[in-house]
């Protein structure tokens, strides 16, 4: 079956209109992750849709903004009475926001879901040293683990010793900006109110404790960004009721419809420029699909086109004379074009 075939299945099966929103995690520079400049395609679906009683989104991700998933959430409710995820595998991070604020979240056995602690990057953040133009992120709860440790496990209560605790962290981290440390804060307590308003979203209210408790797992109790989280976990030991078990069947039209962006999208492939250009190829062009939105209406997905090349570069090496600069041919590349089609 091609997408279509599947949507339509998915569709009848469902008794719902599907979306679809699939980012790449191809590894290296030809990626995507969840970002503002979805809202308008998202719109332009469910503007087409029209309201309905249930609108299913097909969902895979690595994550991404973590200020897209309200805005996205809460269009989207306008439009339909119910309101469901569907998770064929990877929905991580601001990904997993989306499905907090969903009235259901349908995981088979391959399906996982992550914390939600992100990491800040701002112009305060130090610079990478690998690129001077780039920004290193700070983990949240790595910041916040850190004061943990000096209260809860060694035992530093006092104002004064705190204080002392926190300049040491300031000495010992100097390309750490004071306000840097202050952007940490605001998004920790960011995250947890706008996970609190996409669980208070759904049509069945669930009750402050829980809200509470979910929360807390998903941001700070998990202790690890790479800790994944399967159907079971996330229901029975997290508190999502509102996840709901595939069968085997729905599984596999789901996996289908995954395979099917696979093809394009080449989930978990590693990038490389030599093996990209070729052996034997003089010059050669090709585009990266990195994220699709579609339905049974309208189809619209990111493109990079890049152009490789030869090139000779002079490489340093180390001779019993000293340093001398070998010539080398390596892979060069450019970006012709990209954007949304």
């Amino acid at each position: 079956m091609n997408k279509n075939d599947l949507l339509k299945k998915i569709e009848e099966i469902r008794e719902s209109r599907v979306i679809t929103y699939l980012t790449s995690d191809r590894q290296g520079l030809f990626n995507a992750r969840i970002a503002p400049d979805i809202i308008p395609y998202i719109s332009k679906q469910l503007q087409k849709i029209g309201k309905v009683q249930n609108i299913d989104l097909f969902l895979y991700s690595a994550g991404g903004d973590t200020m897209v998933p309200w805005r996205l959430v809460s269009m989207i409710r306008e439009y339909c009475d119910k309101f469901s995820v569907l998770v064929p595998y990877k929905a991580h991070s601001a990904a997993t926001m989306i499905a907090l604020g969903a009235d259901e979240i349908v995981m088979s056995d391959l399906s996982e879901l992550s914390p939600i602690d992100p990491s800040t990057v701002n112009v305060f953040n130090p610079a990478d040293p690998a690129n001077a133009q780039n920004r290193i992120p700070i983990s949240v709860e790595d910041v916040m683990a850190y004061f943990d440790l000096a209260k809860n496990k060694f035992g530093i209560k006092s104002d004064e010793e705190l204080s002392h605790i926190f300049t040491k962290f300031i000495e010992s981290n100097p390309q750490i900006h004071p306000l840097a440390l202050g952007n940490v804060n605001r998004m920790h307590n960011l995250i947890r109110i706008l996970a609190k308003r996409l669980l208070r979203s759904r049509k069945i209210p669930t009750e402050e404790e829980m809200v509470d408790k979910i929360v807390d797992y998903f941001t700070e109790k998990l202790y690890s960004h790479q800790y994944f989280i399967g159907r079971k976990e996330a229901r029975e030991d997290l508190g999502l009721m509102t996840v709901v078990n595939s069968d085997h069947a729905f599984t596999k039209t789901m996996i289908d419809l995954y395979e099917e962006y696979n093809k394009d999208l080449e989930f978990g492939k590693v990038w490389n420029p030599e093996i990209e250009f070729g052996v034997s190829a003089g010059q050669s062009k090709k585009d990266y699909k990195t994220a699709y939105i579609e339905s049974l209406d309208i189809s619209n997905y990111y493109d990079i086109d890049v152009e490789y090349h030869k090139q000779q570069v002079n490489v340093p090496q180390q001779t019993p004379m000293g340093v001398i600069q070998v010539p080398q041919e390596q892979v060069g590349w450019k970006i012709i074009s990209q954007g949304w089609k």
